[in-house]
This record gives structure tokens, sequence and C-alpha cells, in this order.
């Protein structure tokens, strides 16, 4: 009967609209940071590759330590600080510091962003209904996919056309955008007896390991770094690919059919999990996401290239949206950041540190076999995901019927 509780209240639809245009500020800068810091501070090519880098290493550590601000600090507070930060540090970007400065604004940069977005992340995770959470986290996930499809579109075009200063003037105004809209959301109060709190407490504190990451989430956030990998090959070589095929033009509308793909499947998925459970879902979207990387390292054509893109995008897209569903509902109220953070650090490392090991894979093989392997990869994590998780749920499934 909980089916027609509100999803899109006014507190979801703020906090999404901050998710994207973090999402977007991100995609925004990390497409032209290494072109500003080799033209205009004269940074080398490793340089450059770090000061990129950095950034998603500053966000896995604010996504690390976030837990223990929540706690102390509370949700709207921790929000606050770390959009006011994002904000300083986008307008950072204006001064020409050089390398060594640079690489301390990314880090920063990307730490704020991690603390914002967590933050994010946990109260959507409260304030949706339970029984439509599958439905609402795959809802608000689309704001990131909207975010990743249209930062690169605005970063090429204003490269083109406006030039770098430019680009830090929209990343500042839009830092100033979430800041504003922060203040508007109401964040409420969890609920908590006595009695929870001390055992939440006995249960937690001799174990270190605790007070920084959720122990519940962490199965199938490693079922996610592992999807994540497989995709952090597409997502940081799939222009180096396309130069290769000769399918330049063509790449540049990869990620708005990727976007595409889950804009149009996430009405759908999200329902669908709330009332048969996330296997239904899951286990196709493996799959998918095996087939459209073995397509993906045949592809010689236009065509080929776009159904890689709208099959990664029903795969991995839903895969993501799914597992981060899990990771919240694995985990009581009170530790529901602890498992939102858990969740985006290891998406995060996987999408930071894939590319890099992928990279020197690259050395020994071409991208056709780099995307095949990655197929076989995908279909391993089937296995993994069903002795982590997905056998018990499916045990939880046939209990509730």
């Amino acid at each position: 009967m909980q089916n027609n509780a509100a999803l899109w209240t006014r507190n979801f639809i703020l906090v999404s609209a901050i998710n994207f245009q973090l999402v977007l500020t991100f995609y925004l800068l990390v497409v032209v940071i290494v072109g500003y810091a080799v033209a205009e501070l004269g940074a080398t090519t490793a340089q450059a590759g770090l000061i990129s880098g950095l950034f998603i290493v500053g966000t896995l550590v604010g996504r690390l330590l976030v837990g223990k601000f929540l706690e102390r600090f509370g949700r709207k507070t921790t929000l606050i600080v770390g959009l006011t930060g994002f904000l300083l540090f986008s307008g950072l970007y204006f001064i020409p510091f050089g390398v060594s400065m640079l690489l301390f604004v990314r880090f920063m940069h990307g730490f704020m962003m991690g603390m914002a977005s967590t933050v994010l992340g946990t109260i959507i995770a409260q304030i949706l209904p339970a029984s439509r959470r599958g439905e609402g986290i795959g809802y608000y996930s689309m704001s990131s996919t909207l975010g990743t499809a249209i930062g690169p579109f605005l970063a090429i075009w204003m490269m083109l056309n406006v030039g770098y200063q430019s680009i830090f003037v929209v990343s500042t105004v839009i830092a100033v955008c979430c800041l504003v809209v922060a203040w508007l959301i109401q964040v409420p109060d969890i609920p908590k007896t006595n009695k929870a709190v001390e055992t939440v407490v006995a249960a937690k504190k001799p174990n270190w390991f605790s007070q920084f990451v959720e122990p519940n989430a962490v199965p199938i956030s490693l079922i996610m770094l592992f999807a994540s990998i497989c995709y952090s090959g597409v997502l940081s070589f799939i222009n180096f690919y396309a130069k290769e095929i000769n399918l330049v033009e063509t790449a540049s509308f990869f990620f708005l059919m990727y976007a595409i793909a889950i804009l149009i499947s996430r009405p759908f998925t999200g329902p669908l999990m709330d009332r048969k459970g996330e296997n239904i879902i899951i286990y196709p979207a493996f799959i998918i996401m095996g087939i459209a990387l073995i397509l993906l390292s045949i592809t010689h054509s236009s065509w080929m290239l776009l159904l890689c893109a709208g099959l990664l995008g029903l795969g991995y897209g839903n895969i993501q949206s799914v597992c981060q569903t899990i990771a919240v509902k694995s985990a009581p109220l009170e530790r529901m950041g602890f498992a939102t953070s858990t969740f985006f650090i290891f998406l995060d490392a996987g999408l930071g540190f894939g590319p890099y090991f992928i990279g020197m894979l690259l050395d020994y093989i071409g991208y056709e076999q780099l995307y095949l392997y990655s197929a076989f990869a995908a279909f391993s994590c089937i296995l993994a995901y069903y002795l982590l998780h997905g056998r018990q749920s499916s045990k939880n499934v046939l209990a509730n019927e």
C-alpha cells in the first residue's frame, strides 16, 4: 500500500539537481584540465595526467572520511561545508599558480565533491519511501547520467568557442547554484532510540574498519568495483579506439546514446526491482554488458558503435543503480551514510584506477582484445554476484512470496 507514497518531492528534486550539477562540473573540468595544464602552465603529459587523476583520489579520500563528519556534524552541515569548499576551489582555477598548486587544488576540489555527493546519496536514501527505494535511486542516478552526457559535450564546445577562463566561470557559477540550492533542502532527522544507539556502538566500536566503511555494503560494492573496472576501459579509451577504426565523429555521440538508453530503461527497471527483487535486473544487465563489450571489440561501423553504447547503458547503467540500492538497503538508517560512501569508494576506485592498469595492459594488447577480455570479465561478475549476494537475495524473494 506504500507504492503510492510520494517520490518526486521537493527535497528529491533539489538533491537530484545538485547531484546533476556536481557531476556535470566534474566531467566539464576533467575533459579540459589536461589541455589547460599543458597549454597554459607548461605541464608535461605525465604531470597533466596526474593533475586529472588527483581529483578522483581526492574524491575517494572525501568519501572515506565523510562518515565521521556525518556522525559528528550531521547531514545538512556536512553538505554545506562540502559545497562551500567545492565553490572555493572552483574559484581557484582562475589563478595560474603553477603545476604544484593546481595539483593541490584538484585534490581538494575532488575531496569536497566526495563529501558533498556522498551526503546527497545518503539524504536521497533517507527520504525515499522504502517500498519505492529501488525506483527512486534509479531516477536519482539519472541525474548523474545526464551530467555524464552533457558535461563532455559542453566542455568540447566551450574549448572550441570560448576558452578556458570561460569554462572556469561556468564551473564556478554552477558551484554557487549548488550551494544556494543546498540551503533550501530540508533534511529530516533520523529517529534513534537509546537502545538502538547502544547496540550500534557496542557492535561497531571494537572494529576500526567500520568507523570508515559499512561492512554490510562491502560485498555488493566489490561487485561494483569489478564492473566499473570493466567499464573504465570504455570511458577512458573509447576516443582512441574510435580514431583507430575511423569513427571519431560517431564517438562524439557515444555517451549521449549511453545516457538515452539509461533514461529510457530506468522508469521500468526501478519499479520492477522493487516488486521482484534485484536479481531480475542485474543478471540480464551483466549479460547485456558482456554482449556490448564483445560487439565493441569487433565494431567497424557507426551503427554498431552506437548500438554498443545503448547496450552499455542498459547493462552497466542499471548495474550501477541496482548495486547502489542494495548497498543502501544493507545498512540500518543510522549507518546509511557509511553504506553510501562505501559504495562510491569502490565505484570511484574502479573508474579512477582501472584506466591506469588497463593502460599498462594496452602496451601488450590492442583495443579489440581489451574489450573482448573486458567482456569475459563482465560475464565472470555474474558468478561473483551470485556468490556474494544473488543466492541470498533469491532466498529472500522466495520467503516473501
